[in-house]
């Protein structure tokens, strides 16, 4: 494993995990994002066999026992596998989710109860201000979400434009068809009539910058590659409705 830490927007610290071998050996990325304020966010997890590495780079800057929130997109191994393995390493911190993702999986799997958002509802962390945003089965699962932080406009939007192989921390580069390209791969999204909408309505938060989960962070037309990545989703949903 490859891993290395990089700052993607002011104070928000994306570290990576590339796994070169994976997917066929077409390789794979495990982002975990960091967003530091007075009281520091950890929006995706990691897998549970990833948290010493994860746990090590994050520790770099920050204490670990300073975290006092955990987050992430939906209930899956990649996105919480290690939360209580953070919860144990950070005693102030608490997983925060909404709340379809706490009544049906985290408030029993977690080893702290979760702090239970609304669809819209704004957390202060000191310096960073995340806004929780339900995405139902967008990119899949019935409890997804995703986090905008304000203060830098960060999108961090989850397993949205999940792509296969490697590459730099931040591109201005295509993002859609790489995420088609993946999407062939997987077959990861939950095509329905509530897909394209759901991804729409993240282009009214304006983000400056698109923190993925999986592939680099992208900075440049973001509102047109969320447009984009949703007329995709809306052809591929007709072509299947008419076979």
């Amino acid at each position: 494993m490859d891993i290395r830490t990089d700052e993607v927007a002011a104070g928000i610290y994306r570290v990576s995990v590339f796994l070169p071998q994976a997917q066929g050996g077409a390789g794979f990325m495990f982002n975990h994002f960091l967003m530091v304020g007075d009281e520091p966010m950890l929006f995706h997890c990691g897998l549970r066999k990833m948290f010493p590495l994860v746990s090590e780079a994050v520790g770099r800057i920050i204490p670990i026992k300073k975290l006092r929130w955990l987050g992430f997109g939906h209930f899956e191994a990649d996105e919480c596998g290690s939360m209580n393995e953070w919860l144990a390493a950070s005693p102030h911190a608490e997983v925060m989710h909404g709340a379809v993702g706490c009544r049906v999986s985290i408030g029993d799997m977690a080893d702290r109860p979760p702090r239970v958002l609304a669809d819209g509802e704004v957390v202060d962390l000191g310096g960073k201000r995340v806004r929780y945003i339900d995405t139902p089965h967008v990119p899949h699962g019935w409890d997804a979400g995703v986090v905008f932080e304000e203060t830098t406009a960060t999108l961090l939007c989850g397993d949205l434009f999940t792509r296969l192989g490697g590459g730099p921390p931040v591109t201005e580069n295509d993002i859609v068809g790489p995420a088609m390209e993946a999407e062939d791969f997987f077959e990861l999204t939950s095509l329905g009539p509530t897909t394209a909408p759901n991804i729409r309505k993240l282009t009214e938060v304006r983000p400056a910058t698109l923190a993925l989960m999986h592939g680099s962070s992208f900075q440049g037309d973001t509102v047109g590659a969320l447009g984009a990545l949703a007329d995709r989703f809306e052809a591929r949903l007709q072509a299947a409705m008419t076979r």
